[in-house]
Formats: C-alpha cells, structure tokens, sequence
C-alpha cells in the first residue's frame, strides 16, 4: 500500500517489451509527431504571414493549430524517450503537468471547435451580420474565452485529482498520464470527490455538442433552400473541413471514454489513446488545406518564397 505522498514517479505503460519493437514505436511516433509539426507550422506561418488569409475563420484555424501543436507535444515527446530509452518512469511534477496541459489543450480545442461552428453559422445563415458578429474585437474576445475557461477547468481538474489519496500503487495503464487513469489508483472512497467535477466538465462537454449539432441543423437547412447547385456546392465545401474536424475529435474521444468496460483492455486502451490523442493534430491541418483552396494557395507561396530564398543563398555563397 502507497499513499499520495510518498509516490515520487509514476510508471506508464510500455508499448512493447522487445527492444525492437520500442525503437519501432519509437520511430513512428517520430514520424507522426514531425508531420504534426510540419503541417501545423506551415498553417500557422501561412496565416500569420498573409493578409489575405486575415478572416474570422483562419484566425480559429490559427488558434486551433497552435492547440494542436501543443497537444501532442504534451504525449508523444516523453513517449519518445521512454521508448528511446527503455524506461517507463515519469515524475510526479512531470505526470501532474501531463494531466494540466492535457486537459486544457483539449479542452480549449472542443470550445474552439463549438465557436468555429458559430462562425459557419453566421457565414452560411446570416452573411449581412458576419462582419457586425464576428468583428477582429469578437473574435479575439471569442477566443480568450475558450482558452481561459478550459486553463480554469483544467486547474480545478487536476488539483482536484491530485489531491486525491493514492492506495493502490503508482502503475499508469496508459502511454501517457491522463485522469482515467490517475484515478484508478485512488483510495476505493476518495474518487467521490471527482464526480463533482467530472460532472461539470459533462454538462460543458453536452452543451458544446448540442450547439454544434443545432448550428450544423440550421446550417444544412439554410443551405438545401439555395437555388443554385454551385452555391450549395460551395457552402458544403467550407463546412466540410470543420465537419470533419469535429466529428473525428468527438467519435475517438466518445470512444476512449464511454466505451463499455467489457470492451477495456490494456491494448484497446492504449490504440484508443493514441487515436484521440495523437492521430487528430497530425490529421488536422491536411483536413483544412486539402478543401481550403485559399490555405493551399498561400502555402505553395510560402513555399516558393523559401524555395528560391533558398537558392539564392546557394547562388550567392557559391
């Protein structure tokens, strides 16, 4: 038996117990993790750099980059390492970060998510009032909201868990630590105290998916009374990324949480994991540029740009 206050490091789990198998694990996740940086970093540079692309909709997709950036920096580095360097260790401080940023990034992003549907809204439903609604001073007053609400649940989240007496070791069933898991190693009467919280962060979570479901309703029936195909055409074209987005956040992260218990096994787990947490911000930026022919066209400047600043240089050295 262990308490709270002697557990100095928790143990995360293994991918794989051969040592072939971890730098496979290791490599993957290297290679999913740089193409995360990669593409959000070019969405990012893209938007800031052009003043074409300076509209309510590439402002969120800004903020919805770097919160992508930021999510899966949290996992997949110290995943890395631990696979790099056959360990499973990760600190009490380090495991505490883990669940704070965790769950702030995501939840700032499912907030993100609801307001880019109000934008879709407005864009699609009421065009005459997108520029009075979504003025630069509402978006940005838009955008603190969702960032500080999710730090405050985030705060509230993990202090509340971590404060929690520990009695039943220090083994984390999960590549990363997250608050599912945390809890398992509870005292059997001390997880009471985090139904209270956890019942909030549901009642924001149903809120949000009922307002992007409501919003998507009157969108699709907004659309469908356009009499021209290519208008139609158009506005599915400019919902489609957003759609998306959405519905590969919520389907993993509905999955990882509300699957039945006779379906959990370390291995399930840990794939399902890896789906929430990993797959989307990797997926993310291909989404919105593959059907975002403004997006595309400011990265193929940006890359030409750099491209023959490139070969300037050479020319020049040379």
């Amino acid at each position: 038996m262990s308490n709270s206050s002697s557990i100095t490091q928790f143990l995360l789990l293994a991918f794989a117990d051969t040592r072939e198998l971890q730098l496979l694990h290791f490599w993957l996740f290297l290679g999913i993790y740089l193409a995360a940086l990669l593409g959000n970093g070019l969405i990012i540079t893209a938007v800031a750099c052009d003043h074409c692309l300076h509209t309510p909709m590439n402002f969120f997709l800004l903020n919805l980059s770097f919160l992508d950036l930021g999510t899966i920096s949290t996992t997949v580095p110290k995943a890395m390492a631990n696979s790099l360097w056959d360990t499973r260790a990760i600190s009490y401080a380090g495991c505490a970060a883990q669940v704070f940023l965790f769950i702030f990034l995501i939840s700032a992003e499912y907030f993100l998510l609801t307001v880019m549907a109000y934008d879709r809204y407005v864009a699609i439903c009421k065009p005459l009032h997108y520029a009075t609604l979504l003025g630069s001073r509402a978006c940005v007053h838009m955008a603190a909201a969702t960032w500080g609400t999710a730090f405050l649940y985030a705060v509230l989240h993990t202090a509340n868990t971590f404060s929690l007496p520990l009695c039943r070791g220090n083994a984390v069933d999960q590549f990363f630590c997250e608050i599912p898991q945390i809890l398992k190693l509870a005292c059997s009467d001390a997880y009471l105290r985090e139904v209270g919280v956890l019942v909030v962060g549901v009642f924001f979570a149903f809120g949000c998916f009922v307002f992007i479901v409501l919003s998507y309703v009157q969108i699709f029936t907004a659309v469908l009374r356009f009499r021209s195909e290519q208008g139609q055409h158009k506005a599915f074209t400019t919902c489609l990324p957003h759609l998306t987005v959405v519905s590969l956040f919520i389907s993993t992260g509905m999955f990882a949480y509300l699957k039945p218990p006779s379906l959990s096994s370390p291995s399930l787990d840990l794939l399902v994991a890896v789906l929430y947490s990993v797959v989307p911000p990797a997926l993310n930026p291909l989404i919105y540029s593959m059907r975002n022919h403004e997006i595309k066209d400011a990265l193929r400047k940006l890359i030409t740009r750099c491209f023959s600043k490139g070969i300037n240089c050479l020319l020049s050295s040379a």
